[in-house]
């Protein structure tokens, strides 16, 4: 279809309904002009779309005519430092705006210094109505954060904060930690692949003398530091760090665990720390022994689990007769487990007979590897 025809379509949809979405496929030339003709818009997304890295100019000029919008994405764009400038100038004029999702630039963060960046992190603090903010793999620096971290104090609606896939930022995440207090309402944070130093994990557990996370952020819900390997031995300071907040999704997969963190892991879940816990992803934490395993799940304080993952990695096998009857006998207590994810593992036919048995009595999703562990698939990329 030619744009002449994109054109009429959107000039009746505009007339005869009050569209307020508004999807760009990839490939596709916008013509931002016809922005005009659905003045109820409250969603753009343009994502996915290599033909407005390097022009976001000339859709952003137009979205300022359309005040009312409420979600914006632009991922994987390819946005160049012009068009972040020009991105910064939109959002300021977009006082409803709630969503913002700009992930997948890597060059969104150049130049901190000298605009792009800088400014639209400025613009943020006009937007006071946002509750999600989603950064993830625009490649953030320690300047990036510092630049972000300022506008903070004006955002205190701020519910989810994805800064993931953000490698660079390894070793500054103090400044963005000292002004995530302004933040009152954060529940997620979201700092998986990441690269996290010892410092940013310090970071983490206490950003003042005796001030743990939980007490600068009393809603945090959801974290994850997966593939951050620092964890690994050190899971106790992530762990009183979040206390005594009520966490319902905790996400380590692939962070180099060890038995001893396992042990920490089920001395919070005795205490109840863990009681309100829906999702736990342990996965790819080949190095915990059976012991550790044993421990957890025989801690009791998991009830209100709904979703478990202990996969291994596909190139790994192990069998998990030792702590599976830990496991068996912690099920009568998981009323509400929805999914547990064992992939890998191998256990005798007597074992896997009895434990798919009572899964599918209360039809939980039972995931592993249905040959009893034949290796397959690849490892994703750190």
């Amino acid at each position: 279809m030619g744009w002449g025809g994109v054109s009429v379509f959107l000039q009746r949809l505009g007339k005869k309904m009050n569209s307020s979405s508004l999807m760009w496929c990839s490939r596709l030339s916008p013509s931002a002009s016809l922005l005009q003709f659905l003045p109820q818009l409250e969603e753009v997304d343009v994502s996915w779309n290599e033909l407005i890295g390097g022009s976001l100019a000339a859709l952003t000029s137009h979205l300022q005519q359309v005040s009312g919008i409420r979600t914006l994405r632009i991922c994987s764009c390819r946005l160049n430092a012009d068009d972040v400038t020009a991105l910064g100038g939109v959002v300021a004029a977009l006082p409803r705006l709630s969503l913002l999702d700009v992930s997948c630039n890597p060059q969104l963060s150049q130049e901190v210094d000298v605009g792009g960046f800088k400014q639209l992190a400025s613009s943020l603090s006009h937007t006071t109505n946002l509750t999600t903010l989603r950064l993830q793999a625009c490649g953030l620096t320690a300047d990036g954060l510092y630049a972000l971290g300022g506008s903070l104090r004006y955002l205190p609606s701020v519910r989810e904060l994805d800064l993931s896939c953000n490698k660079q930022l390894s070793g500054g995440l103090s400044r963005l930690t000292c002004h995530l207090s302004h933040v009152t309402h954060l529940e997620s944070l979201d700092l998986h692949l990441c690269c996290l130093s010892l410092s940013d994990l310090e970071q983490l557990s206490e950003f003042r003398p005796f001030t743990p996370l939980s007490l600068v952020v009393p809603n945090l819900r959801s974290v994850d530091v997966s593939w951050c390997k620092v964890v690994g031995g050190r899971l106790s300071l992530l762990l009183d760090s979040l206390k005594p907040s009520i966490i319902l999704e905790l996400r380590l997969s692939s962070c180099d665990l060890i038995t001893d963190d396992l042990h920490h892991l089920a001395s919070a879940s005795r205490r109840g720390f863990l009681s309100s816990l829906r999702v736990l992803d342990l996965s790819y934490n080949g190095s915990v022994g059976d012991e550790g395993w044993s421990a957890l799940f025989s801690a009791g304080g998991l009830g209100s689990l709904e979703d478990v993952d202990v996969s291994l990695r596909p190139s790994s096998s192990a069998r998990c007769s030792a702590w599976l009857p830990s496991l068996l006998r912690a099920l009568p207590r998981s009323a509400a487990l929805a999914r547990l994810a064992l992939q890998r593992w191998t256990v005798g036919l007597e074992e896997r007979r009895q434990l798919e048995f009572i899964l599918r009595k209360r039809s939980v999703l039972l995931e592993w590897d249905q040959d009893g562990g034949e290796l397959r698939g690849t490892e994703p990329e750190e």
